[in-house]
């Protein structure tokens, strides 16, 4: 698999075009079949106008507890750094809202990013006449007991997302159980590794040579195979055991 980045104009605050935009970024790039591109989130919610003036909101709080699913206060987190919040399924500080290159605004997270990564898909599908490729709207969250930011992928479309080995035998002829490799979120962490936390300037990649990926035109805005039942997940017992507070969306 190669991934590299795309740079490009700054993408500006509170609100711009992402669709003139992937077309002046990809000017000068002859696309692949079989390619995936990776687009942050951060263009995707500005494209949506998802930007609020950092002056007007008089409590942060108060808007992350807004935009959550669910949260745990501040005071329960050590040194009080983040509100922790799950948001459409994902564990996530803050319900993902950034403020690093934002120009004075809280840029939420997208609406709908599946619905997003459709559009996207789309739009790419018919400027560029590509017949099978893959979206991806990624970004960056931490895992918890480790160090450091990796990418996620928060939305996708174009491909199936799971590679499934259960019911295959391993390299001694066990027969695996559980086993299923995440393609969205593996690409996502490459393509972030690449694009960068900083002033890079790279809000988009492109990865290609990927193997064994099922591309199709399945809509899993229905149905996210990639979603966890909470009570079914291996994690549960530290979901389930936490005082989640109810958001307020």
């Amino acid at each position: 698999m190669k991934v590299y980045p795309i740079k490009t104009r700054v993408f500006l605050p509170p609100k711009d075009d992402l669709l003139s935009f992937i077309k002046e970024s990809f000017s000068s790039l002859t696309l692949k079949e079989k390619s995936i591109i990776v687009i942050t989130s951060k263009i995707v919610a500005i494209w949506q106008g998802r930007c609020i003036k950092m002056d007007s909101v008089k409590n942060k709080d108060e808007l992350i507890k807004k935009e959550a699913d669910f949260y745990i206060d501040r005071d329960k987190v050590p040194k009080g750094y983040v509100i922790l919040t799950i948001k459409n399924n994902i564990l996530i500080p803050t319900s993902g809202i950034d403020e690093s290159n934002a120009n004075g605004y809280y840029i939420l997270w997208p609406e709908k990013s599946m619905v997003a990564a459709k559009h996207i898909y789309q739009f790419i599908k018919k400027t560029y006449k590509l017949k099978k490729f893959g979206v991806i709207i990624s970004d960056s969250h931490c895992t918890p007991l480790k160090n450091g930011v990796m990418g996620i992928a928060i939305g996708y479309h174009g491909f199936h997302p799971l590679r499934d080995y259960r019911g295959k035998k391993d390299i001694f002829k066990r027969t695996l159980k559980m086993s299923q490799t995440n393609i969205a979120d593996s690409v996502a962490v490459a393509a972030v590794l690449v694009m960068g936390e900083g002033k890079e300037q790279t809000p988009i990649a492109i990865a290609e040579d990927l193997e064994n990926i099922v591309f199709n035109s399945i809509d899993y805005t229905i149905k996210d195979p990639l979603i966890m039942d909470k009570d079914n997940d291996i994690y549960a017992p530290l979901i389930k055991e936490t005082l989640w507070e109810k958001g307020k969306n």
